[in-house]
């Protein structure tokens, strides 16, 4: 964690080299989606690509090859830390790929995937310990696919018990304490061991009883005695069961702070204590109640379906896990490298080729990874050389990259965590949440596209012609690896449940993996290396597990959270703060659910800085859900508003994940990469606003006919477009737009969210308006657009 709270900075040691070394070298090429270059340098006379472009019209942006004393500089190698600016295996290699183990270029890209994933990195542990781990983790795999078929006759809470006694121990063995000393002591520290301590060992055999505990056919004292006695003491809690509680409540605790830092546990105390001591506040307050003792706390957490056993983990074990474990399936298959390679040979010959591609890539990586600042650092180890050799500074780059990488989230069919547990909420089939995120989702990648089309003739940046090949040889290749995407869609249509659609999906997956043809100029086992043997099958099966273990802690710490505000009433007492504080503006009910969507937007942006996303959509569907649902506005508007502004919070000044993790790719400084990230995902920002204010913003989510869904997508995608232009100071085909055309294009953009009539019309003039000044303004420069060069210089990477 940074000293200020917000997640890790990327530390010296992780970066990439940065462009422009005193050696004048560039990075190696971490991948051959292209020949090599026939002059392996630019020309003199032409900018360096790795250098701000000199006409950018903002001076005040800062220079990224200065460095910034303030921001630890994340550009500066170290021979003991692997190097993501090194080849990628999501790209092709060459020599082709070892099939027996991953590339050092491998594992120091998934090493640092992996510090960002979970905002802190875990342990690689070999030995005992790993064997222990793997084993484990093979375990625990083998029980979420067992229990899809052949559920576990106690119930579902059994399951969860047995899976969070698998889980949370492998936890404290993955990840270390990592307890930060004062800055004067921190010199003199022993060098963190990648073994677990002594301390880490306690922790996993207190985790495993406490959590084995209620299942356990043993009596102690007046507690145990197997499950169903355990479920008979609920409100009447034995002496054994409070402690053993309050064991596995300290030990969530810690197992988020290893995680995820000091911000999420500090919020679970805070709901904590306000269920012990509520009953000492005033009764006029209205968050006031009528107080809890410690006892019926432990008890609403340990011994209910509403605390550490309730729908988060639920979401977690029976879906997470099954599409982690998909995830790595793929990623083993090849499928990463290929949609890399179908993003790049879509777009080859365009002027934007290598900002398209990056977008592209994280469209189609976030399908399958669920996780923003992961798809970050896949796509940014391939595309940031095409990027700097476009001529687009690191800080530019890192923003397009990360906003690009927050899209996994949102994208179908993998969203993130806080999808299932929506469908959960809401009792609705997950395929019909894929429905309501489709069209936002493809709003939110227009947005992208349009700022990279404007960075593009802003800058001027330089073409860059990728040699990968026609993209329909690709897919007549290797298309089949979109053959289980599809399958997921079309088992969840027909009616198969999610759980079963994702597995027959990896089943689908691992049987095309020995469909790979063979590719001519690569070596006689390069179509070898990605079929899914058995050894690899466990691999994948591990990693999946792995990859669910910081979830899963987060999910059951929700717990605390969801128990205490069912406990005392919270959540419809904040909701009536909520909409009191809008009525107290204004007693019109559309301006008071105007202001209440307002209010909502900016607590859950507020609270998406500190804690995850999943914890973030927990906490706002329980504070703000209820007054959104008292304000008249539909299930599905509220919980996809809360889910937008939970996820859109990752690219939002000062503890934007995904940009940080784009820094540590780039070499970029850390805050202007997340401003430049906050400006790529603008136009897109507010769209959610729309879910809520009007009944015809339903259409985004695809309810409400053919009729409503045409006209809030195409009115919708207006407004995404004249805020790109607002944005990025620049109109595609026309030229550059000043102050006044900036500000009515915002002001058009923002009106034309509310999707009515008469708001629609204003907002149309207004943008037109724009665009008319735009045309006044290039007519009276009288001269061509800077930012489109006569002769532009093309290089082949």
């Amino acid at each position: 964690m940074s000293p200020d709270g917000g997640p890790p900075r990327p530390r010296p040691e992780a970066g990439p080299t940065k462009p422009g070394e005193p050696d004048g070298t560039p990075p190696p090429n971490p991948t051959t989606l292209a020949t090599e270059p026939t002059q392996t340098r630019p020309d003199a006379s032409e900018p360096d690509p790795s250098e701000p472009n000199p006409s950018e019209p903002n001076p005040s942006e800062p220079d990224p090859s200065e460095p910034n004393p303030s921001e630890p500089n994340p550009s500066e190698p170290n021979p003991s830390e692997p190097n993501p600016s090194e080849p990628n295996p999501s790209g092709p290699n060459p020599s082709g790929p070892d099939p027996s183990g991953p590339s050092v270029a491998e594992r120091a890209t998934r090493d640092l995937a992996a510090q960002f994933e979970d905002e802190k990195p875990g342990r690689v542990l070999s030995g005992p310990a790993g064997l222990l781990l793997t084993a484990a983790a093979l375990a625990v795999g083998a029980l979420a696919l067992w229990q899809v078929f052949r559920p576990l006759s106690q119930g579902s809470k059994y399951y969860l018990i047995i899976f969070l006694a698998g889980v949370l121990p492998l936890l404290f063995l993955a990840y270390p304490a990592d307890l930060r000393l004062p800055a004067r002591l921190r010199a003199r520290r022993p060098p963190a061991s990648t073994r677990p301590t002594v301390t880490d060992w306690v922790l996993v055999a207190l985790a495993v009883t406490a959590c084995l505990y209620p299942v356990l056919p043993i009596r102690i004292g007046s507690g145990g005695g197997g499950y169903n006695a355990f479920l008979d003491r609920q409100g009447l809690l034995a002496t054994t069961d409070l402690v053993l509680g309050t064991v596995l409540l300290l030990l969530l605790l810690e197992a988020c702070r290893r995680t995820t830092g000091w911000i999420l546990p500090a919020v679970c105390l805070l709901f904590l204590g306000y269920g012990y001591y509520g009953g000492l506040l005033p009764q006029s307050w209205p968050v006031a109640h009528a107080g809890l003792d410690f006892s019926q706390l432990v008890d609403a957490f340990y011994n209910s379906d509403s605390g550490f056993y309730g729908t988060p983990l639920d979401v977690a074990a029976s879906y997470i896990v099954l599409f982690t474990i998909y995830g790595a399936v793929l990623e083993l298959s090849g499928a990463g490298r290929f949609f890399v390679e179908l993003s790049a040979a879509a777009f080859r010959r365009s002027r934007t080729a290598a900002g398209r591609t990056a977008v592209a890539s994280g469209f189609l990586l976030g399908t399958v990874s669920g996780s923003g600042a992961a798809t970050t650092v896949s796509i940014g180890a391939v595309t940031w050389p095409l990027l700097r050799r476009a001529g687009y500074p690191p800080e530019r780059a890192g923003g397009m990259l990360a906003a690009a990488g927050v899209g996994a989230i949102l994208s179908p069919p993998t969203l993130g965590a806080a999808a299932f547990i929506i469908a959960e909420y809401l009792g609705v089939s997950y395929l019909q949440v894929l429905g309501w995120a489709t069209v936002p989702t493809v709003l939110y990648y227009l947005g992208i596209l349009l700022a990279v089309e404007i960075d593009a003739r802003r800058s001027g940046v330089r073409p860059v012609v990728i040699d990968v090949g026609s993209p329909w040889r690709l897919l007549a290749r290797f298309g089949y690896h979109f053959a289980s995407l599809i399958a997921i869609i079309v088992f969840l249509a027909v009616g198969v449940s999610a759980t079963r659609a994702v597995v027959f999906a990896i089943v689908l997956a691992v049987a095309l993996s020995f469909l790979a043809p063979r590719n001519g100029r690569a070596p006689r086992n390069e179509h070898r290396a990605h079929r899914l043997t058995p050894g690899r099958l466990v691999t994948a099966l591990v990693t999946g597990v792995r990859g669910v273990l910081a979830v899963t802690a987060v999910c059951a710490a929700a717990g605390i959270i969801t128990a205490t505000t069912t406990k005392t009433g919270l959540g419809p007492q904040a909701a009536a703060l909520l909409i009191g504080g809008a009525q107290a503006a204004t007693s019109d009910p559309t301006l008071v659910l105007v202001l209440t969507a307002l209010f909502a937007a900016v607590a859950l942006t507020l609270l998406g800085l500190a804690v995850p996303v999943t914890a973030s959509f927990v906490i706002g569907w329980v504070i703000v859900g209820p007054a959104l649902l008292d304000l008249g506005v539909t299930a599905p508007a509220a919980a996809m508003f809360v889910f937008y502004f939970a996820v859109l919070s990752e690219v939002s000044p000062p503890t934007a994940l995904a940009a940080v993790a784009a820094a540590a790719v780039t070499g970029g400084r850390l805050v202007p990469t997340m401003w430049q990230t906050l400006r790529y995902a603008l136009p897109a920002y507010l769209t959610p606003i729309a879910f809520v204010i009007t009944p015809a913003g339903l259409g985004l989510l695809g309810i409400g006919g053919v009729q409503r869904i045409a006209f809030a997508a195409a009115v919708t995608a207006l407004s995404v477009a004249v805020l790109a232009v607002a944005a990025g100071g620049w109109l595609p085909g026309v030229g550059p737009a000043g102050a006044p055309e900036r500000v009515l294009g915002a002001l058009a953009g923002v009106t034309l969210l509310w999707l009515e009539p008469v708001p629609v019309t204003v907002g149309a003039a207004l943008a037109a308006v724009a665009a008319a000044g735009v045309f006044v303004r290039r007519g009276s420069a009288g001269r061509p657009s800077p930012g489109s060069p006569a002769n532009p210089v093309e290089e082949q990477l």
